[in-house]
């Protein structure tokens, strides 16, 4: 085992006594050694139910006769992050957990690894330290929250967003605003739509690193104790066949999740995260493929922003494995893939049939013929662009207009919500990108302020940051190149036309080349915004959106 390397032997002596004073018995250090990380605290809403999820999956290890060893990750409330400066150190805990979980995995000598995640970036940053690490590991969320119910709806925090735009236009009372906020996230749990925490669970699933229910089972149901327990059991058996994580995150499992993630109708951020994990795998994701996989992958699910469905009713209608097993057939998935079961895919979804088509469209009447994500290309964004094709209106599918140009979000925002903004216009929000910012901030503030002042069906908006999952309407992010490295959204001026198009994946200012170049050759950088700290330490690091802003040493010290 790979822990005997710190309880076996002579020279070990010392490293038993330090296990002693754990009160580890010699019975238990018998046993392979599983580290569970849990990242349990008292901040993230999703997050407050994994003492639980821990204590569950503990007996789940120790029932199958391992030792199991809990340590934590950490974990930002991007909803709490919202908006101020605290959204700068959302996307870059990803690096910090992926980084200290690989730290104690390897300190340790772990025989295999539970992850316990649930929201944002906590899922990621653990599924890149379980790539890195690569002993054998198993994932179980804490599982999304119950939607909330007002006048007869159901309501999610996006709403609550939309809401404070609404009271700013003088559309809602703020006696209705705060029966919003007594309502709208009424149990623990990631926030109950297809917003970022419960799109990387559900891909979690989909790549094969979560049991069945993983993305979907609601964290106040039983059925969410029962599956960490199952987890528990399960990573016996995967420590005894050595099955790994870069033999289950293979380049066919990551095409798997860019199909799922085109049918489910996905957070954008996935479009940042998918690349970053699957660079630690040793597998190259080129967001060129998006677009292709798009092509051919239905959509198949409008769940909160983009529809009035939630994780509990994709989860009734048969969870991530029906939806798989809509797009089986039409081979549009490679099922011969190896899974965290120790079976293939293929056996998974056996018999997982889709019991609500209102949910989870059958593949022969799809929301749209192609995927909920576009990757957009023009001579503002020569690398990419992306946007939640599924939660745009078509009215906006297609939309030309001129630039309303912002440095930063909070100076958008105070002129989305002061009346300042109209339709047509096209609001620009730069100097947000992962260097820029640093950090990338999301932008469901503006978002939610356009849509909640009645704007999304007239109004677009393009950054080089990046969105909430729950956000909506044609909200256009990760340009690339960013601002801040001299990219083409730095030469935008204010009433420039922009033209947008959607579905022909194009993002153009109609701006000649010569006047572009001449622009260019004005510009100068700005001054980092952050000189101190962790953020600065960032911003020298870390690459651009459509590599994922994943972090590289300087061509200097390579």
């Amino acid at each position: 085992m790979k822990s005997d390397s710190v309880k076996v032997g002579v020279s070990q002596a010392p490293h038993r006594s330090l296990f002693n004073a754990l009160g580890y018995t010699e019975e238990e250090r018998r046993r392979p050694m599983i580290g569970i990380v849990s990242s349990y605290n008292e901040i993230v809403p999703g997050h407050m139910n994994l003492d639980k999820i821990t204590e569950a999956v503990k007996l789940g290890v120790a029932m199958a006769g391992g030792m199991p060893v809990v340590f934590p990750a950490i974990a930002v409330c991007d909803g709490i992050a919202m908006g101020h400066i605290g959204m700068k150190y959302s996307l870059v805990t990803r690096d910090l957990i992926a980084d200290s979980t690989e730290c104690m995995a390897k300190a340790h000598g772990f025989d295999g690894l539970v992850m316990i995640p649930n929201c944002d970036k906590n899922v990621p940053g653990l599924l890149m330290a379980a790539a890195r690490v690569n002993v054998p590991t198993i994932f179980v969320s804490g599982g999304p929250m119950l939607a909330g119910h007002i006048d007869g709806k159901k309501r999610s925090l996006s709403s609550m967003f939309e809401a404070v735009g609404a009271v700013a236009a003088g559309k809602m009372t703020m006696e209705k605003l705060a029966e919003y906020e007594e309502k709208v996230c009424p149990t623990c749990g990631s926030c109950s739509g297809m917003y970022t925490a419960n799109s990387m669970n559900c891909l979690t699933e989909t790549i094969g690193m979560g049991l069945q229910g993983n993305g979907t089972i609601p964290a106040v149901y039983s059925a969410r104790i029962r599956l960490a327990k199952h987890a528990g059991m399960k990573i016996m058996e995967l420590v005894e066949k050595n099955i790994r994580p870069r033999d289950i995150m293979t380049e066919k499992a990551f095409m798997n999740a860019l199909a799922m993630d085109m049918a489910l109708g996905c957070s954008t951020n996935t479009m940042l995260h998918l690349p970053a994990i699957a660079h630690e795998a040793g597998v190259e994701l080129n967001m060129e493929i998006a677009n292709r996989v798009s092509d051919r992958t239905p959509n198949l699910c409008h769940l909160a922003p983009a529809g009035p469905t939630y994780m509990e009713d994709l989860n009734e209608a048969g969870g991530i494995y029906a939806v798989m097993n809509e797009l089986a057939k039409k081979d549009l998935l490679d099922l011969d893939v190896m899974t965290v079961s120790g079976k293939t895919m293929r056996e998974n979804i056996e018999g997982c049939v889709n019991t609500d088509p209102s949910v989870i469209r059958p593949i022969e009447d799809p929301y749209m013929p192609n995927g909920g994500i576009a990757v957009l290309k023009g001579n503002i964004a020569p690398d990419t662009g992306i946007v939640k094709r599924s939660a745009v209106l078509p009215e906006m599918m297609r939309h030309e207009g001129p630039a309303r140009v912002f440095d930063c979000e909070e100076d958008a925002i105070a002129a989305i919500t002061g009346g300042k903004i109209v339709p047509g216009d096209i609001v620009v929000i730069r100097y947000e990108g992962p260097k820029g910012g640093p950090g990338m901030r999301e932008m469901l503030n503006p978002t939610s302020a356009i849509a909640g002042m009645g704007l999304d069906s007239s109004v677009a908006l393009i950054t080089d940051g990046r969105f909430s999952g729950a956000s909506r309407g044609a909200s256009i992010g990760h340009v690339s190149p960013e601002a801040a490295v001299g990219g083409p959204i730095a030469l935008i001026e204010e009433g420039d036309i922009i033209s947008i198009d959607i579905n022909a994946n194009k993002l153009d200012v109609k701006v000649s080349d010569e006047e572009l170049a001449r622009r260019k050759a004005a510009w100068k950088p700005r001054k980092p915004r952050v000189t101190e700290g962790y953020l600065n330490r960032y911003a020298a690091l870390v690459t651009s959106a459509n590599r994922g802003a994943i972090l590289e040493l300087p061509e200097s010290m390579q």
